[in-house]
């Protein structure tokens, strides 16, 4: 990936909206768009861009929000 590209360029969801729901309501199955991230080259950098924008919701790098969430707070205490 060059520095013209994004990682979206390379996501391996790209294309998918149609047929796999990556913003479930509570309840709503996510492992359709768990199974895609799993394998995705863009899944590192998918998961930093969802953390520096704290109101990602939704399926990001194979995470729901609330284990963002736990990364998050995670890091906080490793930089405490």
């Amino acid at each position: 990936m060059n520095r013209y590209e994004s990682w979206r360029d390379h996501a391996a969801c790209r294309g998918t909206a149609a047929t796999v729901n990556w913003f479930p309501e509570r309840n709503e199955p996510t492992a359709p768009a768990r199974r895609i991230c799993r394998g995705c080259p863009a899944r590192e950098p998918c998961l930093r861009d969802a953390l520096s924008r704290t109101d990602q919701w939704g399926v990001w790098a194979g995470m729901s929000e609330q284990e963002r969430r736990h990364v998050l707070a995670d890091q906080r205490l490793a930089a405490s």
